[in-house]
Parts: structure tokens; C-alpha cells; sequence
């Protein structure tokens, strides 16, 4: 413990300490589940920042750093048995336990930049708990513009995917168009499309229609009366399928987490109508790991159940980002929120870039892939006819 914590000081006064996080409640039945430490310097003074999580908030006190030693010496003897120290040299692990017990282990660094000592700015929210009266509807926040407990996950998804969404559509310039017709599929509850339509037009001040659609017709009609309720006149829902969806125009196409084929059938849908900006968040996708026959060398690992599920996420959203590449699009893959908020993280999306090329061997990729893995078919290549 004593090399622990001369370390610890050494870090702190050296300005080499990135983060420490105590860890590992002693007892139980806190509610304090750990407390997050950095350096940070407020008025020209350096001190340790302390960020103490709760099950419901997040507290956040700043020490001189003698006192914050102090502070930090009590809570490993009386509050938590562990703790990692994150350094710009090496990063070093304490494990204690109630026998009062004490090892530490030490590896390489995690983290090899120089800390930014400025105190952390507030992220930007792009739309506001106070007076929302949607988020209110949906059980988010309480009356008094709170986040309800166990919500908070769910608000922070909400936020990083407007900041995602944000992004693409500048990137695209899509802001020049005098009406932007947006259609979410598979609306759901419609969280993300009530935030989204309010950012676009009361954060962004663009003039959009959007317009979710799903197949409950209960969820239906309880998303209209919210959207009445907080006087969103150009946000609307319909009951029915991606597949057989009409629209005239569609200059973005949003589908999260439509499960296994119905992710197709909105980039289908998307293709074409020729919009904009495709952008879907998969999920469940099953249509490839039934059909997955693998005789060469894979087979000895695809034998693993999640080793097999996890590939055929992998094959079906790969196969799903060459396709929209060869009609025009130019696709990014990535992970739009941390897994913490939400183990279905990965978002494909397409923006457009060129009428249809002859990208032929984009489709051979296509081709040699499917024989690879022993696939008759990729649903996506059905609905646009292209095997």
C-alpha cells in the first residue's frame, strides 16, 4: 500500500498521473460504486478532481493535492479494495481484500500522451431534460427536467447519436435542401426520432420532415399524441412495414436496430429512392449464420457457437457496406456509442457520392466471400436482384 500511494504522489506532483479509479466497494450496500481521479488545473493551481459515481449521479469535488493523498489513503483502507493508476510510464494495479491483504501488479501504459490538465469542459447536450415534454412521455426525465433513475444510459445514447447524425449531415451538406424528408423505420417507442427532430429544428434551425414508421399500431398512435403534445407539427408516425413502405422522396433513411432482415429492407428502401444518407444500426442478424457451411480452414473455429454468431455479424454488415458501395455510397462502419449504453453499437452509414458505377468487382468480392463462408445468399442482394 505504502509503494502505492509514494507512487501515486510521485505521478500527481510530476503531473505524469492521468487517471486513477478506485474500485471494488467494501461495502456492499453503498451506493457509491467508485471514484474517478485526475489532475486538473483551475486558476493556474494544480489539483486532483474527484468524481465520485453513485448508482443514481455523479458527484464531483476538487482537492489541493496533499489533501486529495489524504482522501485517497482512506478510501483504499476504509471504502474499496482496489485501484488502478493510469501514468504516462506505466500503469500499476492494487488488489487488496478484507484479510487486509495487499499486491500490486505493473505492466506497460495504457495511455502514453501527456495528460490535459484544463478541467474538463461539460459535453455538449443537444437537446435539453428542462421542459422536454417528450422525454417526459417516454419516462426519461421527471417533471423537474431530471434524468429518472437508470435512464441516464439511455439519455447519453440519445446524445451520441445526434452528435453522430449531426456530423454526417453537414459533412453531406444536406442543409442546403429548403425541406429535408427524413423516414426513421422502425420507430419503435420513437425516442431517437422525437430527439432527433427536436435537435434538427430547434437546435439546428432546419426545416425537416420526418417521418417514423412502424408496425404497432398502438405505438403508432401513442408516438402522434406526443408529437401533438409537444407541438412537433412536421413530425408524424405510420402504421406498416419497411418493405412495403411508400414514399415519394427520401433524402435520409434512418433504421436502428431493425432486427435481422428488416436492416435490408431499409437499405434497400434507401438505395432506392437514391437518398442522401442511409444510416442503420443492425441488429440479430441471423439470415447468414443459418446458412454458413464452412468446409476449409475456418471450419475448426467457426465450430465455437459466439466465435460463429460474431462472424456472421461481421459477413452480413460487410457484405450490407460493399453493396452500398457499389451503388454510389461512400460507407463508413463503426461504433457509434460505447458498449456500456448499448451491446448493439455498431452503425453502417452510407452517403452518397455517385450515381451507380460499373463496380463489378465489388460484386466478385461479394461472390468469394459467399463461397467462402458456404452462402447461397445475401438477403440484400435479393431485394435489389443483383445475385
Amino acid at each position: 500500500m505504502d509503494i502505492f500511494l509514494e507512487k501515486l504522489e510521485f505521478f500527481a506532483n510530476n503531473k505524469e498521473l492521468i487517471k486513477l479509479v478506485v474500485s471494488n466497494k467494501q461495502n456492499k450496500k453503498s451506493d457509491l460504486k467508485k471514484v474517478i481521479i485526475k489532475l486538473v488545473k483551475l486558476k493556474n493551481d494544480l489539483k486532483l478532481s474527484f468524481v465520485y459515481n453513485h448508482d443514481t449521479k455523479d458527484i464531483t469535488k476538487n482537492f489541493e493535492i496533499n489533501e486529495g493523498l489524504i482522501i485517497i489513503k482512506k478510501l483504499l483502507k476504509t471504502e474499496f479494495f482496489n485501484a488502478d493508476m493510469f501514468s504516462i510510464n506505466e500503469t500499476i494495479q492494487l488488489i487488496s481484500n478484507k484479510k487486509g491483504n495487499v499486491k500490486i501488479k505493473t505492466t506497460e501504459p495504457t495511455f502514453k500522451a501527456i495528460p490535459e490538465l484544463n478541467h474538463d469542459r461539460i459535453k455538449k447536450q443537444r437537446i435539453s431534460s428542462i421542459n422536454n415534454i417528450y422525454l417526459q412521455e417516454l419516462g426519461i426525465v421527471a417533471k423537474n427536467g431530471k434524468i429518472l433513475k437508470d435512464k441516464h444510459d439511455k439519455f447519453k445514447q440519445i446524445n451520441k447519436y445526434l452528435e453522430t447524425i449531426e456530423t454526417l449531415i453537414i459533412d453531406k451538406n444536406i442543409t442546403s435542401k429548403s425541406l429535408i424528408n427524413i423516414v426513421d423505420m422502425g420507430s419503435g417507442k420513437g425516442y431517437l426520432t422525437f430527439a432527433l427532430y427536436d435537435f434538427l429544428t430547434n437546435g439546428l434551425n432546419f426545416d425537416v420532415q420526418i417521418t417514423g414508421v412502424e408496425f404497432r399500431q398502438d405505438l403508432v398512435d401513442t408516438c402522434n399524441g406526443i408529437a401533438k403534445k409537444s407541438n412537433f407539427k412536421n413530425l408524424n408516425f405510420r402504421q406498416g412495414t419497411i418493405e412495403k413502405s411508400e414514399f415519394k422522396k427520401i433524402d435520409i433513411l434512418i433504421a436502428l436496430h431493425a432486427c435481422d432482415t428488416a436492416t435490408d429492407e431499409a437499405i434497400y428502401q434507401g438505395i432506392k429512392h437514391k437518398s442522401e444518407l442511409i444510416i442503420v444500426a443492425p441488429c440479430c442478424q441471423k439470415q447468414i449464420r443459418k446458412q454458413f457451411n464452412v468446409t476449409n480452414e475456418m471450419s475448426s473455429i467457426l465450430k465455437f457457437g459466439i466465435l460463429k454468431e460474431r462472424q456472421a455479424e461481421l459477413i452480413t454488415d460487410g457484405i450490407r457496406a460493399l453493396i452500398l458501395e457499389y451503388y454510389g455510397y461512400k460507407t463508413k462502419v463503426f461504433e457509434f456509442i460505447s458498449t456500456e449504453h448499448t451491446p448493439k453499437n455498431v452503425m453502417i452509414a452510407g452517403t452518397k457520392v455517385s450515381s451507380e458505377k460499373d463496380n463489378e468487382y465489388i460484386l466478385e468480392k461479394i461472390k468469394f466471400i459467399k463461397s467462402f463462408y458456404g452462402i447461397k445468399f445475401h438477403y440484400l442482394e435479393k431485394l435489389l436482384k443483383i445475385i
